[in-house]
């Protein structure tokens, strides 16, 4: 969940009220956030990063919020204000509206050209017209960007937003793309020019701007946005121009979002314009602005589309468990910012979605909202209708079962990632990547988590090198789920159940693992022998060192291997001693 971090006397002066930690924890509790922290920037700073370092920083107390993911709104001081005054009935809810320009001048243009299809395709724009900026508000408007930019904007690869001091710019707009060594501009907060080639080398070494260098670095292009005079706004995703760098003083903002996502960039540009709107000389109207696309197509931004769900007070009723009126869910929805009336006699509810609220996409969300404002702690409990007995699965109890004796039988229990490189199942195991049937990660996040594991493995044995420290011998076990490839499944994909075990030590100890092997079969009640119980024969792998594996098999099908791993399997994990392993399916002894 994201955290807002506000001022606790700027956040108690626009609220009009002051509270104590505790009515302020209450009141986020009712409106379904949560108080996480209280504190303040020297707090911070002394606990990260020593007391020396705090010197001279602010005592201002800081109330740190968890907001949910999907709540951009409540992102900024504005929004989150906004919400518990109309949550408390201390004004309505306002309406948003999209104006033409005042003096009846055409509205500002942003032409897109055909060369940005292959890296930024989409953008929206608009105009926040005679604002009025404080110190304040001005933090507020660059941390709420910030905040979007981690959030809906998945860290400025989908959307990327821009926002320019209108007055020292004229449209229209151009957005397209060129060679890195064909644009060349003074970046934000920089002296100096700067072509993208060099921006790029230069912004390695920043500390923020760094992390998002890769989304076009790799790209012969690289988009860019000009005024009429050739002028550079920006170069999303990575840095705005400095002419046109907005100030305290600034008095009209123009803003720009490019973006991989439309849908996502209608989002936040009606974001940035609701939360500040309010500070302009005519609060909550934004003035349009249109964004011609290389084919002529004509769009004006933002959309501010308010929308309306019908739905029955019965439904509300019966899934939250409470026994209301549609006239009072109607006013509990209200106090949520989602205007609504009841219509004719049947109870139906007309509910306004307003373009701040895009987490409510279903008649669930608004149920979920009908709950918040009634009172989680208000609704009465009661006994299920539906009477059921609840019951572990075969699976799950083995396995707690399994987890028991073999502990008892001296080894000890790790719990691993289920996500792994592909060099821990492939090479490291001495495998072919591409014999291996593994899901992998679309856009994985680090090369740590690049697939799901195929095998137990390689996690024991990254355990055992981060505690080789330790007295030997190492005994190590985990019962857990691997992620195998499975075509007859709707998401092609199965998990299935192993047990794996390992012993490290000076000898390679493989009939310390035999002996586990023959324990849990003891376990399961299954007797040695080749047609209905279980034995083993020799076998090759290429993860084992030759002639020291083997192949288990129970009721004749192969369940696994056992042996002494491969010396180059136990150099690559970073040890230096002999290891034996044994890893089986569970699942058929179900």
């Amino acid at each position: 969940m994201p955290t807002v971090s506000v001022k606790r006397d700027l956040l108690f002066e626009a609220l009009g009220q002051t509270y104590t930690d505790e009515e302020f924890d209450e009141l986020c509790f009712e409106f379904g956030l949560e108080l996480d922290e209280i504190t303040s920037e020297k707090d911070i700073i002394s606990r990260e990063q020593g007391d020396d370092k705090a010197e001279g920083a602010s005592d201002v107390v800081l109330y740190k919020i968890d907001v949910p993911a999907n709540r951009y709104d409540l992102l900024c001081l504005e929004g989150l204000v906004r919400g518990l005054q109309v949550f408390k009935d201390k004004m309505e809810a306002p309406r948003y509206k999209r104006v033409s320009p005042a003096d009846g001048g055409e509205p500002q243009r942003l032409l897109i050209t055909e060369e940005t299809a292959s890296v930024r395709p989409f953008a929206v724009a608009a105009v926040l017209r005679n604002i009025t900026f404080t110190q304040e508000r001005y933090d507020s408007f660059i941390e709420l960007q910030e905040k979007l930019h981690q959030n809906i904007c998945r860290k400025r690869t989908l959307v990327a937003i821009g926002t320019h001091d209108l007055d020292t710019i004229s449209g229209p707009f151009t957005y397209t793309a060129k060679a890195p060594g064909e644009i060349r501009f003074k970046p934000l907060n920089q002296s100096q020019e700067f072509t993208a080639t060099e921006l790029m080398s230069l912004y390695k070494s920043d500390s923020h701007l760094r992390h998002y260098l890769h989304i076009i670095e790799n790209e012969p292009l690289y988009p860019i946005i000009y005024d009429s005079n050739g002028i550079v706004l920006s170069m999303p995703p990575i840095i705005n121009g400095n002419h046109s760098k907005i100030s305290l003083n600034t008095k009209n903002v123009f803003i720009e979002c490019t973006a991989t996502d439309l849908t996502k960039a209608k989002i936040t540009l009606d974001m940035i314009v609701t939360m500040f709107s309010e500070y302009c000389e005519q609060p909550f109207t934004v003035e349009e602005a249109e964004v011609v696309y290389p084919d002529g197509r004509m769009c004006v931004y933002p959309e501010l589309a308010y929308r309306t769900e019908t739905l029955s007070g019965e439904f509300i009723n019966k899934k939250v468990g409470i026994n209301e009126s549609a006239e009072s869910i109607a006013q509990l929805l209200t106090r949520m910012c989602l205007r609504s009336e009841v219509s004719g006699e049947d109870g139906q509810i007309q509910v306004e979605i307003p373009p701040t609220r895009s987490d409510v996409i279903h008649a669930c969300d608004i149920m979920e909202d009908a709950a918040i404002a009634y009172g989680f702690n208000n609704i009465v409990r009661s006994t299920p209708r539906t009477y059921t007995v609840a019951n572990q699965l075969p699976v799950n109890k083995l396995t707690e079962l399994l987890r028991q004796d073999l502990a008892a039988a001296g080894f000890t229990e790790a719990l691993t990632f289920a996500l792994c490189s592909q060099e821990d199942i492939a090479d490291k195991l001495r495998k072919n990547m591409a014999e291996i049937g593994a899901v992998h990660i679309s856009n994985p996040k680090t090369a740590e988590f690049q697939v799901a594991r195929t095998c137990l493995l390689p996690g024991l044995l990254k355990t055992v090198a981060a505690n080789r420290k330790m007295p030997l011998p190492l005994k190590l076990f985990e019962i857990s789920d691997v992620v195998l490839k499975d075509e007859t499944k709707d998401v092609g994909a199965r998990n299935n159940r192993r047990l794996c075990a390992i012993y490290y030590n000076k000898s390679p100890g493989f009939e310390v693992i035999h002996g586990l092997l023959d324990r849990v079969m003891q376990l399961l009640d299954v007797k040695p022998g080749r047609d209905h119980g279980y034995h083993i024969q020799a076998a090759e792998d290429s993860t084992f060192f030759p002639g020291r594996c083997a192949e288990i098999f129970s009721s004749g099908k192969s369940i696994g291997h056992l042996g002494v791993l491969h010396p180059d399997v136990i150099s690559r994990f970073e040890l230096t001693m002999p290891c034996s392993a044994i890893e089986i399916d569970i699942e058929p002894f179900l």
